[in-house]
């Protein structure tokens, strides 16, 4: 019986840290043959990180990145083991590209074909398409190459390689998390594995990059669709498992549909010999999908810890005002880097509540991080003051108000500037979406770890945290208290915006699936209620455009994903 072991090196790259990349890559590769390993595949763009945006546009980037490559491919040397190797190809122009490594040699490359420019990607703008689907006999077995959006197309090279008689398909990802995107991934892999009666390795990039979270999530599926090993989300880990070609060949001479397809005249490349005799693998891992909160509330921690280390951060300051939000934005923080890297500030106003002063203090107990307090009211009445005479005639409106939330933006970009701690911001997507959140206030930070969580969301995510530690982490006070931003005398959001249980629906419809006034009224919501929140929505683009950066954790998040002019008169809904 014939074995073929592949290892999915499911790895946290850096962009533009090729020494870093190098050093991962090459430890891997060594840990791979260590195993037996014939073949160890490594995630799409590898080498320079992904994604590395316009960086791919700049010369210098793109040799250096050959460079590093060589010095993998020297690792490679005098090892059995063959690596696939993501990095960025020069030609007549620049590909997406996976190198076949061996014995110090390359052996090949694979040009991604399909190009994504929707949602956060805008690979077109880089790179140009690959026409080619080689296939490479590696030990004896034959094994197609593709790259991420590939394999999302049932007739690409995918098929063009089974055609060709590839029996093992390696599919490297850079593919970034959005809740329920692994049940996505799962059902297409295993249509694509049994059409094209091929075992199909899909490898995915596991760790943060600026706004993106790459969960990982690697599986392997034998050729009949079914699901044999899956690693787990959110770690870096390496995947190894023993695939039977003889196997494959059996459910083809069993399924005539290849078969009546033809096949092209694409021959396989031979790259290496057949390992010697090797020790069994234990039984493969295969880890469970997890629940959709612990799911989304990894994907926060990870995306915090790489933003902060990956930009050269190793403390945070956040602004606690003893509501949720801030609350569970805490929490993150410290599950991310830790309760010594964690400061807290407390900048209680004249109406700030007693309750919620009492909770933010509270809080900081519970997690262990140091709090400050810095009292606003004298730098408020000073501006007060300093307006009065140009304000003199006029009712206290939402200016007083967003007075005290920048006066508490200027104090905390003060500790940021004399200590370096980043600040990370609190707003969730409900009040970014509709611009209940303060310009140079309570919008400052360097990251927005709630910018794409529904208020509903920070809520069912706060009780998991609280779950999870067996205790009321967060005060029990916080979670019940009706929200506030606490700028004025008995102030509660649901007078500025509809109650969040009708709200944040309207927002999902409206800004993650671009449904219209008329469907979104059918679903039962009131066309008035309707028309406020796309106004809402539409009215507040300025402000998000200068909002800091937020983790991505739905299917359509603010920024690169969703890019409406400012200047807009269209009201179309």
């Amino acid at each position: 019986m014939r074995r073929f072991r592949v290892a999915l090196a499911q790895i946290n790259c850096t962009v533009g840290d090729f020494d870093g990349n190098v050093r991962a890559i090459t430890a891997q590769i060594a840990a791979a043959e260590a195993q037996g390993a014939d073949l160890v595949a490594f995630p799409e763009l590898a080498i320079t990180g992904y994604p590395p945006e316009d960086l791919a546009l700049r010369r210098r980037f793109v040799r250096d990145n050959l460079a590093a490559l060589e010095r993998v491919q020297e690792a490679t040397a005098r090892r059995h083991v063959t690596a696939i190797v993501g990095f960025i190809d020069l030609g007549v122009d620049t590909y997406n590209a996976a190198a076949v490594l061996h014995d110090g040699q390359r052996k090949g490359v694979y040009h991604k074909q399909f190009l994504p420019t929707y949602g956060v990607f805008d690979e077109s703008r880089c790179f140009r398409a690959g026409e080619e689907a080689p296939v490479f006999e590696i030990a004896g077995t034959r094994v197609g190459l593709s790259i991420c959006e590939d394999i999302w197309y049932s007739s690409g090279p995918v098929r063009e390689q089974a055609l060709a008689g590839a029996e093992v398909i390696v599919n490297i990802n850079g593919s970034p998390f959005h809740a329920g995107k692994r049940a996505e991934r799962e059902k297409m892999l295993a249509t694509r594995a049994s059409d094209n009666a091929v075992a199909l390795c899909y490898l995915n990039l596991v760790g943060g990059q600026d706004a993106l979270v790459f969960d990982g999530g690697s599986m392997i599926y034998n050729a009949q669709g079914e699901l044999i090993a899956a690693a787990p989300l959110f770690e870096e880990t390496m995947l190894a498992v023993d695939i039977d070609p003889d196997a494959v060949l059996q459910v083809r001479l069993h399924d005539p549909r290849l078969r009546r397809l033809g096949a092209p005249g694409s021959r396989a490349v031979r790259v290496s010999i057949p390992t010697a005799p090797r020790d069994p693998l234990p039984p493969p891992m295969l880890s469970q999908r997890p629940r959709e909160e612990a799911e989304i509330y990894a994907a926060l921690v990870l995306g915090t810890r790489d933003y902060l280390h990956k930009t050269g951060f190793e403390k945070a300051v956040v602004a606690l005002s003893g509501g949720i939000d801030s609350s569970l934005t805490a929490v993150v923080a410290v599950d991310a880097l830790g309760e010594e890297n964690v400061v807290g500030v407390s900048m209680p106003s004249r109406y700030s509540s007693e309750g919620s002063v009492r909770d933010a203090r509270a809080l900081a107990e519970n997690l262990g991080i140091r709090l400050l307090s810095i009292p606003i009211e004298g730098p408020f009445q000073a501006m007060l003051d300093a307006l009065q005479e140009s304000f003199d005639g006029t009712e206290p409106d939402v200016t007083e108000e967003n007075l005290q939330a920048r006066i508490r933006g200027t104090l905390v970009m003060a500790l940021s500037n004399k200590f370096g701690w980043l600040p990370l911001s609190t707003s969730n997507k409900s009040e970014t979406a509709t611009g209940y959140t303060t310009l140079y206030g309570d919008m400052t930070g360097g990251l927005a770890v709630l910018q794409d969580v529904p208020k509903l969301l920070v809520q069912r995510l706060s009780r998991y945290v609280n779950e999870q530690a067996g205790r009321d982490l967060i005060p029990r006070s916080v979670l019940e208290k009706p929200p506030s931003a606490e700028l004025r005398p008995g102030q509660l959001d649901e007078e500025g915006l509809l109650p969040y249980a009708r709200l944040d629906p309207i927002i999902e419809a409206f800004v993650e699936e671009d449904r219209s006034l008329e469907e979104i009224v059918a679903d039962g919501h009131p066309e008035e209620e309707v028309r406020q929140v796309m106004s809402l929505v539409t009215a507040a683009e300025y402000k998000r455009r200068q909002a800091a950066p937020g983790i991505k954790i739905t299917p359509r998040a603010f920024g690169k994903e969703r890019r409406f002019p400012i200047a807009n008169r269209y009201r179309g809904f």
